[in-house]
Order: structure tokens, then C-alpha cells, then sequence
């Protein structure tokens, strides 16, 4: 366990100083628990020319002390309205984060996945019933839209990009 413990750890330490060098990504924003290497929480930019443009997604993120070997867990703690993400939970059905899982991955490329998810929902492996039977067989995609944008005003649109960790220490 201890050993499973420090190879995630420093994991998550390099995956941090790679985004500490990189150049900003306009689409994701991961921080670090500063407390718990372990948790972060990451931003998201709701997808151009979805139900979800212009609105900004707070995402939970959690690794066990098996990252990378395992997927981390990712969860919405804002409100969605999306086929492939439970509404009351903010559980994702995501197969890159259950089986399909590779260590090659990390959570950026994690959360781009998530990212890739809201522009192509897939309607056949859904957590919340009612969006995927609006989109399975274009049963009601004009329903669909209207109410994922719907959501996206209420719960997405009045979250700011948050200002980055060293940022606000420079400040």
C-alpha cells in the first residue's frame, strides 16, 4: 500500500510541474489540494457549438493511492444536463475512466476526454435516462439542446474562470 501510495504521488507530482510549465490551456484549468496531493479540482470550458458554450464546469477529482495503475474519479459538482453524467450525483460514464484506463493517461488528458464528451454524448450508455432518450434515435435532439442549455445558463454561465493558485500568490 505504502509503495502504491508514493508511486501515485509521484506521478501527480510530475503530471503538476509539466502544467506548471506548459503553457496555459484555454479549455482546462487543474489545481491541486495543496493538503492532498491525492485531490483537484479542475475547470472545464463548456465546448463551442454545444448546449454547453459559454458556460464554465467545476470538476471534482479524486486519485487513489493506485494512480496511475487505476482511472481517478471524476465527478461534476456543477449541475448538468448531459446523456453521460448522473444529474444529482455528477457521476460521469466515461469508458477511459473505467476499463479503457491507461497509465499513459493523466488527468489532463482526462479531463480533454470529458471535454470531448460533451461535444459527443453517447446516448446508449446513459446516467441520466431522460437526456438519452431525447437524443437516442433522434427521439427529441431540439429538447435535448434546449434543456442542457437551459442548465448551462442556470448552474454554468455565472461561474468566472478561476484565477490560477500562483497567480493569486503574485498578486
Amino acid at each position: 500500500m505504502v509503495s502504491h501510495s508514493l508511486a501515485a504521488a509521484k506521478r501527480l507530482r510530475k503530471e503538476l510541474q509539466v502544467l506548471q510549465k506548459s503553457p496555459d490551456d484555454a479549455d482546462i484549468l487543474l489545481e491541486h489540494n495543496p493538503d492532498n496531493l491525492l485531490q483537484w479540482k479542475a475547470w472545464i470550458r463548456g465546448p463551442v457549438e454545444t448546449p454547453y458554450e459559454g458556460g464554465v464546469f467545476e470538476l471534482d477529482i479524486r486519485c487513489g493511492t493506485d494512480y496511475p495503475l487505476a482511472p481517478p474519479s471524476i465527478k461534476f459538482i456543477t449541475k448538468i444536463f448531459h446523456p453521460n453524467v448522473h444529474f444529482r450525483t455528477g457521476d460521469i460514464c466515461l469508458d477511459i475512466l473505467k476499463k479503457e484506463w491507461s497509465p499513459a493517461w493523466g488527468l489532463q488528458a482526462a479531463c480533454r476526454a470529458v471535454l470531448a464528451l460533451l461535444s459527443d454524448p453517447d446516448p446508449d450508455r446513459p446516467l441520466n435516462c431522460d437526456a438519452g432518450n431525447m437524443l437516442r434515435g433522434n427521439a427529441d435532439v431540439m429538447a435535448y439542446e434546449d434543456t442542457a442549455a437551459f442548465y448551462t445558463v442556470e448552474n454554468a454561465q455565472f461561474l468566472s474562470w478561476p484565477v490560477k493558485a500562483e497567480a493569486k500568490k503574485k498578486s
